[in-house]
């Protein structure tokens, strides 16, 4: 058996155990969990993952570290009230810089969730750079994991092994994929955030965003609504659905 082959059968037997291990957890799931609005049990030093995403990521941090790449966690649980100050800060710079109230929020959506429907509100997902290579001033962006970017080597590393641990990236560079721009930084724990995503469209994502009173929220349109669920929400690499 090629090595390709063992990675692809090793991260299908991590995934069809922990999914079908899942049923318990799914169990404890309420909607404040998924929305980021509960206090979960977190591990980690300086990042924060549930348990099973935890103990699967250390084990790929020390594969990492034996081929020469210090992962470093940039941003991994973010809870509703975190997710709400990024909204605010970035609603209130759009804004004064000109841009309309729709415009400031399409601008926000490139790349940042509005609170509630967040990814990190789950502890599954991470954002992770190579600590070993040279930090620019902007280290979350794509020119960083390209080319003769400090992240490239890293990205390699990752496109190979990552998913032999359970991790995949969420936003693709995939052409035809709408919602969030491109993030070769943004990973998932699959056996927990797949049965979590699952859980979350069943929840009346609309009613929740109308209630919730956010900065913009009164140019939240039906159709505005359900265009960010169907490609922000739901458009996101294929293999996390």
């Amino acid at each position: 058996m090629i090595r390709r082959d063992f990675i692809k059968l090793n991260s299908l037997t991590i995934l069809g155990l922990s999914l079908s291990s899942f049923t318990v957890f799914q169990k404890e799931i309420s909607k404040d969990d998924l929305m980021g609005k509960s206090n979960p049990s977190l591990f980690g030093e300086g990042y924060h993952l549930r348990k099973e995403a935890h103990e699967a990521f250390i084990k790929m941090k020390l594969a990492a570290a034996k081929n020469g790449f210090k992962i470093k966690v940039v941003s991994s649980y973010r809870n509703y009230a975190h997710q709400n100050r990024i909204w605010e800060r970035k609603y209130k710079k759009f804004t004064t810089e000109g841009l309309s109230p729709i415009q400031a929020i399409k601008k926000i959506i490139e790349y940042s969730t509005i609170p509630g429907t967040s990814r990190h509100h789950w502890g599954t997902d991470l954002d992770i750079v190579d600590g070993n290579a040279h930090q620019p001033k902007g280290l979350l962006l794509a020119k960083n994991f390209e080319g003769e970017g400090p992240f490239c080597k890293f990205k390699e590393w990752m496109d190979k092994h990552a998913n032999s641990f359970g991790f995949y990236l969420v936003y693709t560079d995939k052409i035809d994929r709408k919602g969030f721009k491109y993030e070769p930084w943004h990973y998932s724990y699959a056996p927990l955030s797949i049965p979590m995503l699952k859980e979350y469209r069943k929840l009346d994502i609309s009613t929740e965003l109308k209630k919730a009173k956010l900065l913009g929220s009164d140019f939240f349109s039906e159709d505005f609504i359900h265009q960010y669920i169907k490609e922000n929400i739901s458009d996101i690499n294929p293999q996390l659905l």
